[in-house]
Order: structure tokens, then sequence, then C-alpha cells
């Protein structure tokens, strides 16, 4: 795991009408990442974006696309993503009645792979299968909008989480998703975490000045 910060802006807050004038500008401010939130009105009750409109950016950055589906059931999707333009694709277990065969899905296709807990999502549910991933997301809200308020109450699952990487000597990221800000960015790196995802605040702070916000949240 990189000891470097990495700054993963989440799209769902760009404005969607000039969407690939946005993802170059986030590359040219720094973004390490940028992050896909895919949502299906299903397992999360909110419709964003699908495989299709993954494709068309792709070519707007050179830029690890850090794919998050909010999607069930996700198997079916895994290829979709994979050949849009994916490079990290990251899912809920409660998404699969197989998790094993779902990483196997995603390792198939050449993809680093994730799995995300959401706020009241037990590490139980991800322990017997942390040696076979790549990253591990916390959402620090409730999946399906953006713009919520962060929730410190999931920092333990992080540091949990950052305990049982470094006890195992695993080379896994941590991502936190969620109301991520200036104010609360610095307890996210300190339980652990080494991505953040942030959407509201890095499209919206200092008159939407991207690479003063980028920095800031890498820095603060």
């Amino acid at each position: 795991m990189s000891s470097r910060i990495k700054i993963s802006p989440s799209i769902l807050s760009a404005n969607f009408s000039k969407l690939g004038e946005e993802i170059v500008l986030l590359d040219k401010a720094g973004a390490d990442y940028i992050h896909v939130d895919v949502m299906d009105g299903h397992f999360v009750p909110n419709i964003t974006i699908g495989p299709e409109v993954v494709k068309k950016l792709r070519p707007c950055t050179k830029k690890i696309f850090d794919v998050h589906l909010m999607i069930s059931p996700v198997d079916k999707y895994i290829k979709s993503f994979s050949d849009a333009g994916a490079d990290i694709i990251t899912f809920h277990p409660e998404a699969t009645p197989n998790i094993d065969k779902t990483i196997k899905l995603i390792r198939d296709q050449g993809k680093k792979v994730g799995i995300s807990l959401k706020p009241k999502s037990n590490i139980e549910l991800i322990k017997d299968h942390i040696k076979k991933i790549d990253l591990i997301l916390i959402m620090s809200v409730e999946p399906g909008f953006g713009g919520q308020k962060f929730m410190p109450e999931v920092l333990p699952k992080l540091k949990e989480l950052k305990k049982i990487i470094t006890e195992k000597k695993l080379t896994i990221d941590l991502e936190i998703d969620g109301g991520i800000n200036f104010e609360n960015c610095q307890a996210a790196k300190e339980a652990g975490a080494n991505i953040l995802v942030s959407g509201s605040t890095i499209f919206k702070e200092n008159n939407g000045n991207l690479k003063k916000n980028i920095e800031l949240l890498r820095t603060n």
C-alpha cells in the first residue's frame, strides 16, 4: 500500500452536461483516480450511469477509472464495465451470492478487485476474502446519493481493517467515500485510509478550484 495519499474525485458531483470536459480538468488538476459511482435504482435508491457512458469517457484521461458498482446482481455487468475501461471494479458483498466467483470474474478481466462495505456492513463479510482483493472501500455515508454528511462511526472499522492488513503484511488499498471534506480528511487518514473519494468538496469549495481542493484534501 502506497504511503502517498491518493485522491479519487467522484464524478457524481460533476456537471453531467459536460462530463468529458470535467474529467479532463480533474486530470490536469492532479487527481490520482477518477471515481465512477454506478447505481441501479435497485441495490441503492438512485440511478446514475452505465457502461456506455464509461466507454465514452475513457478517452478523456489515462488516469485510473475507479468504478464502484452499487448494483445487484453484479456479476452480469462486470464484463461490460471492464470492456468500457474500468481499471478497478469494486462491488458490495451483499450484491452477489458468491463473493469468490465475483472476485474471479473481475480477475479474469485483468482488473483490480475492490470490495465495499456500507456503514452497517460487518468486516466479517469480507474477512475470508481479504487476501484475494486489492482494495477495500469503506462507505462513510449510506450509498445512493451524493452530498451526504460524513459518518465518523465508520472510522473504527477502518482502523480494524488497517490493523488486519498490517498484521497479515498485505498490499491492500483502504479507500473511504462519503462526505469527505477538509475537516474530516485527516481523521480518515489517521484511521488508515490512503485513498480519499470526494465529490462536493472537490467541485464546490474555493469557487470550484479543483487543483487547490485536491491538494488540500491530500495534505490537510
